[in-house]
């Protein structure tokens, strides 16, 4: 019999609050936590702002010397790795940890240790580039940093594919134990890419929004208005389980992981494909690979990023999967309220569509106020609203062509 896949803790950190509870309160109140940008001066760049996570502190979780030696992607990583664990009542021992894995992605890395090192480089020459360049810059140094802290000794995997990172991750990890060659998973993953380098990048390949003048309002997938995505930072993670290993130990679950569906456009390096083709047979498979009809789906949590092109191509997909049930099935982008955190946005966002199951709410899409006719669907616009929620797809689609649909049910023994 293939083994179930569980969800028994979660942790996050995002521009709408240091944890879980607050992001889901914000959440519930259809709050933006996008703001002008304090972490650099931006005074000549096109876009002033970002989603930035406020307040955090990378030494209350962990040595203030190993902080200064790690990236700030690594910082979140670490942190909603020890939230997730906490909520799960998970603790690692010699005597399971060889059962328990970590799989953290992150799209960029340490693109901001990289920029600093190359400035020294520069000026100082390149005896004085730091030996600690390369550990704290490349991608895969999240999941080893909490390999490390947490002493999981199971399967260690960094997944890479721009905006779909984190969705692997989560698809991976289940897929994983399912194999058998883990109990239980560290998934999720970070991003902090708000640089000068970072934001001049998304600008020059017009990206990113430039509504310096309302950055809370920038953010508005499905509105007719929508002029790019907003640039955000973060991390999450969540711990998914073998079920009978779960309930061995006691632990309260949270949902399901039943479908995981990945596709590739092999179309462009930065627009979907037409008509959304690669994403509908990602969707479709997340749904046969889940055993889930079309019409037992509650709610989609959209890629949604706020993009021209993109938000087009997610509509006319969702409608090429649930045909006429599209009219009529909650879709709603959780973008609308803390960005795009690119390869940790899915895990984010996966959070967020666990908490609707287990609250019956269907989180909204705010700043949608000119309705975009090629978008049509219902998107939960500006409130969120309760609702039965007992089956969600979570949407991810990256830069490069990368699909990946998850699919979380409502536990039931």
């Amino acid at each position: 019999m293939e083994r179930r896949v569980v969800v028994t803790g979660m942790g996050a950190l995002s521009p709408l609050g240091l944890d879980v509870p607050s992001l889901w309160q914000a959440i519930n109140e259809a709050r933006s936590g996008i703001g002008p940008i304090t972490l650099f001066d931006p005074v000549d760049y096109e876009t002033r702002f970002a989603g930035e996570v406020k307040g955090f502190n990378a030494a209350d979780y962990m040595d203030r010397k190993e902080a200064r030696r790690t990236d700030r992607f690594v910082h979140f990583s670490i942190a909603a790795s020890q939230e997730a664990l906490r909520a799960a009542e998970l603790t690692i021992t010699p005597e399971n940890s060889h059962h328990i894995g970590v799989f953290l992605s992150s799209g960029i890395g340490g693109i901001e240790t990289l920029a600093n090192q190359i400035d020294v480089l520069r000026a100082k020459g390149p005896g004085r580039v730091s030996p600690f360049l390369v550990p704290a810059m490349i991608t895969n140094m999240a999941a080893g940093q909490v390999s490390i802290l947490t002493g999981a000794r199971g399967p260690n995997l960094c997944t890479t594919s721009a905006c779909a990172s984190s969705a692997h991750a989560i698809g991976e990890a289940a897929e994983t134990i399912r194999r058998g060659w883990a109990k239980a998973i560290i998934a999720g993953g970070s991003e902090a890419p708000i640089t000068p380098i970072g934001v001049a990048a998304f600008n020059s390949a017009r990206a990113i929004s430039t509504r310096n003048d309302s950055p809370e309002s920038a953010s508005r997938p499905f509105d007719a208005t929508r002029d790019g995505f907003v640039l955000s930072e973060g991390g999450a993670a969540l711990i998914l389980e073998d079920l009978e290993f779960a309930q061995a130990r006691g632990a309260t679950i949270l949902a399901e992981v039943v479908g995981y569906g990945a596709t590739a456009d092999a179309y462009h390096i930065t627009q979907p494909s037409e008509g959304g083709e690669g994403a509908a047979r990602a969707m479709e498979l997340a749904l046969l690979h889940g055993h889930i009809s079309p019409d037992a789906v509650s709610y989609v949590n959209a890629h949604g990023t706020s993009t021209p092109a993109g938000d087009i191509a997610e509509t006319d997909a969702i409608k090429k999967v649930f045909s006429e049930r599209a009219a009529t099935l909650p879709v709603s982008s959780s973008k609308s309220q803390f960005g795009h955190l690119l390869g940790a946005a899915c895990a984010l966002e996966s959070i967020v569509s666990i908490l609707a199951i287990k609250d019956n709410v269907l989180p909204p899409t705010i700043n949608l106020h000119h309705p975009d006719p090629r978008c049509d669907l219902d998107y939960v616009p500006n409130a969120a609203r309760l609702a039965p929620v007992d089956v969600v797809m979570n949407n991810s689609f990256g830069f490069g062509g990368h699909n990946v649909s998850l699919v979380f049910k409502r536990f039931d023994a």
